[in-house]
């Protein structure tokens, strides 16, 4: 998933009211841009980290500039944009082996019992069931841990947990349900549901694992041109 158009550079100042962000540009200027991410950015924006931000040409928007990516002092870039997790495996899917053979993709199908929509519905395979994908962007890392551990959700997320019942229902029915977790951080080496944080989302999801719902995650190559899918990474179901 490459970026339109150069990136430019600044300094975090603070992110506030969930979609603002004040940054310092290299010539000392002060600019407030959108900050994608409905999150608690938890660990991800932090005051002094660097941003990169795009530029829209569309003259109604009220802050033009868009938060892309930031760099943390260890050297870590992050993708900012949760929203961008579908597209990037998307395009990554002939990385994923689970996902091969498929001759069908198709995006935002609706399915369930609790008005859901899938992220990826793979079909047509010659001797599989329909795959039904959820997809999650990982981005935050346990500071406390030297390894490098992701956790997810970085706040309590009811759609989240509605999303693992729709998958053990998937499954139920005789298709595939998989909940692929997308790690926009490049300091993250392995990841695990966050019991602290939501501790209703990791009994949910523990449960999904024991109905048949498969689990994976996969890094990402995050630099200033794109951010694009990478290698698998260890899920591990608790401590």
């Amino acid at each position: 998933m490459e970026f339109k158009g150069s990136l430019e550079h600044g300094i975090l100042l603070r992110r506030y009211k969930r979609f603002l962000a004040d940054i310092e540009l290299d010539d000392g200027s002060r600019r407030t841009i959108h900050c994608p991410n409905t999150g608690s950015m938890k660990n991800c924006a932090n005051p002094g980290d660097e941003v990169w931000f795009s530029t829209s040409d569309n003259a109604k928007r009220k802050y033009p500039n868009t938060w892309e990516i930031s760099r943390t002092p260890e050297g870590h870039f992050i993708g900012i944009q949760s929203a961008r997790a579908n597209a990037i495996v998307k395009e990554g899917l002939d990385k994923v082996p689970e996902f091969q053979g498929y001759r069908a993709v198709a995006s935002e199908v609706k399915y369930g019992t609790e008005n859901s929509r899938i992220d990826l519905l793979l079909s047509e395979h010659a001797t599989k069931p329909d795959c039904y994908i959820e997809i999650k962007s990982v981005t935050l890392l346990d500071e406390s841990d030297v390894q490098g551990l992701g956790l997810f959700p970085d706040a309590i997320t009811a759609r989240g947990t509605k999303h693992l019942r729709e998958l053990v229902e998937v499954v139920r029915l005789g298709h595939r349900g998989v909940l692929f977790y997308c790690v926009q951080h490049t300091g993250i080496t392995r990841v695990q549901p966050a019991r602290e944080i939501d501790p209703l989302y990791a009994d949910t999801l523990i449960a999904a694992l024991a109905a048949g719902v498969e689990v994976y995650a996969y890094s990402t190559e995050c630099s200033q041109k794109g951010v694009t899918l990478g290698h698998p990474l260890p899920f591990l179901e608790s401590v």
